[in-house]
């Protein structure tokens, strides 16, 4: 970042890019679903809002905000009441439970699917195993049930099984490889295929779809670049690669790769990138992940927000949508229910449209300075010598 001119003074005529305003819808639906999940697990699902107050920090409300104002805000979804005692409680309305039932089924109907995912990161791990608690970072981007740790693991032994390492950490272990699912999902959108019993993962010479932000006005500079990297040969993320040399290019095309296909398999295409950089030594995958990710803008794009930062798959989102939505992406569910954000005065459910994603990005902008434009990424990571 350079040093001549304020973030935020840079920042106040910056467009806000598409995929900023996804990453706003998500934020207000992700909580809503928390805040479900956690009823859930009362016996009648019904809970007192002091014990919702203890996950202040995993809802990340932004202070001064309180758990009581966000739930007030979704009127169709929560309901508080106090007893006779004057303790608030807080429960779900009809058409909540309605919702988390219809989730319910989805989640089941889509358990093959997340089996095959969570098999194929086995596959590409270099033991061959996870540790668990660093698969459930990824359990709703997978699609994966409440009951992921303690039933879901044990349902599929022919796919892979539950083992512990000495010092008592719980991992998952690939039970056996299976070849027709060592097909990546850009060899997929390329040639056509599903799967093939006979396939052995290899080199690859496939490029990755690129799609840049209309505001980036400098990828003339570095046409050579992107081509010359776009026509490298990489080897398969399910493919062993005990040779690679950290920092070489044929390195770090095979970690675009593997973040490629973590990123694909997740319902809306995109993740914390905290929960893929826990990920670098099982996957093989650069330190300095961050710096990869900001340097393939067109594949990726890296959107900051306080002190997270989400990655998207460029090429899986037309303007701020899915091209292709899961049945349970978090804006299918918000397209079937009521919208859980809502105006302070009126206080009424209302959806985070664009107009007020862009007016509250801009508002940001200007008064945090550890907000990032495309411009402020392009001179921090700007090729030097080759993609």
């Amino acid at each position: 970042m350079t040093t001549s001119k304020r973030v935020q003074d840079r920042s106040k005529n910056k467009g806000v890019h598409d995929l900023e305003i996804a990453t706003e819808k998500h934020k207000v639906v992700s909580k809503v679903l928390f805040l479900m999940e956690m009823m859930k697990k009362e016996p009648e699902m019904i809970i007192p809002v002091r014990s919702l107050d203890q996950h202040w920090r995993q809802i990340n409300l932004p202070k001064p905000h309180s758990i009581v104002d966000f739930i007030r805000k979704s009127p169709k979804l929560f309901e508080l009441y106090k007893d006779q005692k004057r303790v608030l409680w807080c429960g779900m309305t009809k058409e909540a439970e309605v919702l988390l039932e219809e989730e319910e089924r989805l989640i089941s109907e889509r358990s093959g699917t997340a089996a095959e995912y969570v098999t194929r990161m086995l596959m590409m791990s270099v033991d061959k195993r996870l540790p668990l608690d660093k698969i459930a970072h990824f359990r709703r981007e997978f699609g994966l049930p409440v009951d992921f740790r303690s039933k879901w693991v044990h349902e599929y032994p022919q796919h892979f099984k539950v083992v512990k390492s000495p010092d008592e950490v719980d991992y998952l272990k690939l039970v056996e490889r299976n070849p027709a699912w060592a097909i990546t999902e850009l060899e997929k959108a390329v040639f056509g295929v599903s799967e093939s019993a006979c396939h052995t993962p290899g080199l690859l010479s496939l490029s990755f779809p690129l799609k840049f932000p209309a505001s980036y006005n400098k990828i003339y500079r570095y046409g050579g670049s992107i081509d010359h990297f776009q026509k490298r040969s990489y080897l398969s993320p399910y493919a062993d690669a005990p040779g690679l040399q950290a920092g070489s290019n044929e390195f770090d095309k095979r970690a675009i790769a593997v973040m490629h296909e973590l990123l694909s398999f997740t319902m809306e295409k995109r993740l914390v990138t905290d929960h893929l950089t826990h990920f670098r030594q099982e996957f093989v995958m650069p330190q300095k992940l961050m710096r990869l990710l900001l340097k393939h803008l067109g594949i990726f794009y890296v959107f900051e927000r306080g002190k997270r930062f989400s990655v998207f798959l460029t090429g899986a989102y037309e303007g701020a949508e899915l091209i292709q939505k899961c049945p349970l992406s978090t804006g299918s569910v918000e397209g079937k229910g009521p919208k859980p954000y809502c105006s302070e005065d009126e206080g009424i459910p209302m959806q985070l449209d664009q107009e007020e994603a862009i007016s509250e990005l801009e508002a940001i902008a200007v008064g945090d300075s550890s907000f990032m434009d495309i411009y402020e990424i392009d001179n921090e990571y700007k090729p030097r010598d080759s993609f």
